[in-house]
């Protein structure tokens, strides 16, 4: 059993006994899920205390602290200030990452197959249908490609990868842009829809000729080949720690009201393209002060002893700097 079918399987079990244990509990995106995992393995180990988180994608998770169901939610779409403000939550980037398209092409090596924005959105609006195409050979002059169909796989959730990937092809393919545009869910031209990065993760790994799009660990992790990609500079860049750190450099958390930052898109040689950060959602004044508390005192341990593990998993902590202005909003907005 790989790494991230392993944190899945323990995430459902958790899940299933949480009314009997007391948990922290919160839910949503499955961009962090690998890396929250870990955290909460470290953190039972020091303090005793359990995480219960429901990876089910954003748009649920959104959903499920607005209702209150949960302590925390996650999500990699970030909410705007005024949707903060009625709501009555307050909002903070947990830690960065960054997406990946994957393939399943028979010969073809991670990092050896190069796509630009442009012609990743016309796959996805069904313009490109052939590996073949001339718009993706005058991209990989040294590849063999297929003459085959290309296979689409997309989300079938509402979700924060999505949310990030379509703002990308917004950003860097006018066609999709004023066609379908970005969005936690979206009208997908074509596609077979699974859910999770998980689901993506393996449809990719069990579809020949498939083309997906998933956070960076779940490539890694399943040993799925992921494509290169053209920046805004127009250089070809690999998704590295480096490239993703050169993306997230960009960000101004301190002016952004509610955190509000998208990082796709970014300026700068190094940078990769389809990079983002993942945010918590909390009530300001929660019905159980208590699990509010316990839940600070989680996310204050992940700031605080998480980065080594964040690492690791190819994520990009949150500079120091940041988790400060953090740390004062929770003092400023959180009732206690």
């Amino acid at each position: 059993m790989n790494f991230i079918k392993a944190i899945v399987a323990a995430g459902m079990v958790a899940a299933s006994t949480s009314a009997f244990a007391a948990d922290i509990t919160g839910a949503g995106a499955t961009f962090p899920f690998p890396i929250y995992s870990k955290w909460a393995d470290a953190y039972k180990k020091e303090t005793g205390n359990g995480l219960n988180y429901q990876s089910i994608g954003s748009g649920a998770g959104i959903k499920q602290i607005q209702a209150k169901t949960v302590t925390f939610g996650a999500t990699d779409a970030p909410l705007k200030a005024e949707q903060l403000e009625k709501d009555g939550l307050v909002q903070w980037p947990m830690v960065m990452g960054a997406i990946v398209p994957v393939v399943n092409l028979e010969g073809v090596k991670p990092g050896e197959l190069i796509l630009s924005g442009e012609v990743l959105g016309n796959i996805y609006l069904g313009k490109v249908t052939k590996w073949n195409d001339e718009s993706i050979a005058k991209l990989n002059p040294k590849l063999k490609l297929p003459a085959d169909a290309i296979t689409v796989v997309r989300r079938s959730d509402g979700s924060g990868t999505t949310f990030n990937f379509t703002d990308y092809l917004s950003k860097s393919n006018a066609d999709w842009k004023s066609k379908v545009g970005s969005g936690t869910a979206v009208e997908w031209p074509v596609g077979v829809g699974a859910k999770g990065n998980e689901g993506v993760a393996g449809n990719i790994s069990q579809t020949k000729n498939a083309i997906g799009y998933v956070e960076y660990a779940y490539a890694k992790q399943n040993k799925l080949t992921y494509a290169a990609l053209v920046n805004k500079a127009g250089k070809t860049v690999q998704p590295t720690m480096e490239a993703f750190q050169a993306a997230a450099a960009n960000a101004d958390w301190a002016k952004a009201p509610g955190y509000y930052v998208i990082l796709t898109d970014q300026p700068g040689d190094a940078s990769w393209p389809i990079t983002a950060a993942t945010f918590i959602l909390m009530h300001k004044d929660a019905t159980d002060k208590a699990a509010s508390q316990e839940a600070l005192k989680f996310f204050k341990y992940a700031f605080e002893k998480g980065d080594k593990a964040a690492e690791e998993l190819d994520y990009i902590p949150m500079p120091d700097s940041v988790v400060k202005l953090i740390e004062k909003t929770w003092a400023a907005d959180i009732k206690s």
